[in-house]
């Protein structure tokens, strides 16, 4: 066992560095003959109560710097050797058994030439190139290849590396973030690394139609190399649509897109998955007939569609009686139904939470067929549609936001605004959660507004509940959004 830096993080600390130090410099027994009334701290008390601060996972320091034009590269050299601790100190452990060669990856890189690039660092060794290694969380053999040093722009070959060194290699199959990869299959307990999950979604699309299948894996090498961004495509309303900790996270993550795998793309604010359902019961008749000299075409279908407890899912009962239909042809009357259920008639959002029953019908021994059945079943449901008293359907948000005591009521003030529920608020050490329910329409860019509101120091996330009505007046508003929209298409 040999100690490891990845610890999960407890609560962050929103109070500057220098300001907790000094705090803790002078309640330190050790300096409290020390008078510090109206005098500023030696700088080495305060360093060494950051490093004592850090070791016991109480602050987590930030430096900020360019490396591209070495400006706060020096400050940040002094802090990992003032304020962190040792190498050599006992940390948190990662147990490996009885494994003779161990590695820990703690980083992945995504290079568009060489792939995917893992980082690592020797628990137990030596490890060489032809090192073939076993990921317990796969089961999968990994043969390490070149070892490379990295040392800036430049990669130094490596024949071998020992306890403690840093390496990298490339194109390991599945190996990710996080993996402690063994020589033996061995019960192995790596690092717990608590990613945050993504507060904030954009759509994404690439400037060149063709730049499609380019753009989707560079946003996956991307996904690879950094666990807090997500790409994923939104089945409902078809867009790719990328996440990530905040707005600047995700044009990063843009701009790094452009220069490593030449693709330009667009961000824009994701749609909204609306659905549409009934609230009634509603009878009507579809029926196709189409001659043109030759062999016509005929379906008649008779419905009854009635919602759905619950406002989910979709039911077609075959109620037909007799033969009016023949069995061959049901099916058809089901796929045109689902078909008009894919795009409803107010907003042009999937229907959801039907129940249909065919209940009667009527057919030609020669022009009926499948297409003039599914055609019927089509025209069928929209008319009963209109019949049953359709509605707008919104998805409703669970979130959660932490917030500085003194922020509480502006950020109330604004879920009030943004039509939210409180559920409940959590005040502790000069914080307060607060609980709500939101629309997402209403909460697409909330990442920025909180971040204005707090000044930056608040913390949110969030996740899909349910399904509500939309309020008559906005709705209303959507509904000739999208007549206006199809209007303009036609055009």
């Amino acid at each position: 066992m040999l100690p490891a830096r990845g610890r999960k993080a407890r609560s962050r600390s929103r109070t500057r560095w220098p300001t907790r130090c000094r705090s803790t410099a002078r309640s330190s027994s050790t300096r409290s003959s020390r008078p510090l009334d109206g005098e500023e701290l030696p700088a080495e008390d305060v360093a060494a109560a950051l490093k004592d601060a850090v070791t016991r996972d109480e602050l987590y320091p930030v430096a900020c710097g360019v490396a591209t034009k070495n400006l706060g590269t020096t400050a940040l050299l002094d802090l990992l050797v003032e304020g962190v601790p040792s190498p050599a100190r006992k940390g948190t452990t990662i147990e490996f058994g009885d494994a003779k060669q161990a590695v820990f990856v703690f980083k992945t890189i995504a290079d568009p030439f060489a792939g995917r690039i893992s980082c690592f660092r020797v628990l137990a060794g030596p490890v060489t190139g032809e090192t073939t290694l076993v990921d317990p969380r796969t089961h999968a053999k990994e043969r390490l290849g070149q070892i490379l040093l990295l040392q800036g722009k430049d990669n130094e070959p490596s024949d071998a590396l020992c306890v403690g060194d840093l390496g990298a290699v490339a194109k390991l199959k599945d190996v990710v973030t996080g993996d402690v990869l063994v020589d033996h299959e061995v019960p192995v307990e790596p690092p717990h690394i608590d990613f945050p999950e993504p507060v904030m979604s954009f759509a994404v699309t690439p400037k060149s139609k063709g730049d499609e299948e380019k753009m989707a894996t560079g946003l996956r090498r991307l996904e690879e190399e950094d666990p807090t961004l997500h790409l994923r495509r939104d089945q409902q309303t078809g867009e790719q649509l990328l996440s990530g900790m905040s707005q600047m996270h995700v044009e990063v993550a843009v701009d790094r897109l452009r220069s490593r795998f030449n693709v330009d793309v667009e961000l824009h604010p994701p749609r909204v998955p609306y659905l549409e359902t009934i609230r009634s019961e509603a009878r009507a008749q579809g029926k196709y007939k189409k001659q043109t000299g030759g062999r016509g075409q005929y379906g008649d279908a008779h419905i009854i569609i009635e919602p759905i407890e619950g406002r989910t899912g979709y039911e077609f009962v075959d109620q037909i009686v007799g033969g009016v239909i023949p069995q061959g042809f049901r099916p058809a009357v089901d796929k045109g139904v689902q078909e008009a259920m894919a795009r409803g008639e107010l907003a042009g959002a999937p229907v959801q939470g039907v129940r249909v029953r065919l209940v009667d019908g009527s057919y030609h021994n020669v022009d009926s067929s499948e297409m003039a059945f599914k055609i019927a079943g089509s025209m069928a449901f929209k008319q009963a549609y209109e019949k049953a008293d359709p509605v707008l359907l919104e998805p409703i948000m669970e979130i959660e936001i932490t917030v500085p005591d003194e922020s509480v009521g502006a950020v109330n003030g604004d879920l009030n605004s943004r039509r939210g529920r409180l559920h409940g608020m959590e005040p502790k050490s000069g914080l307060t959660t607060i609980k709500a329910e939101v629309p997402m329409a209403e909460i697409l860019t909330y990442s920025q507004a909180l971040t204005s509101m707090t000044g930056g120091r608040g913390d949110h996330h969030m996740h899909f509940l349910r399904y509500e009505e939309v309020p008559a007046h906005i709705a209303q508003k959507l509904i000739e959004q999208t007549k206006k929209e199809k209007e303009e298409a036609k055009v």
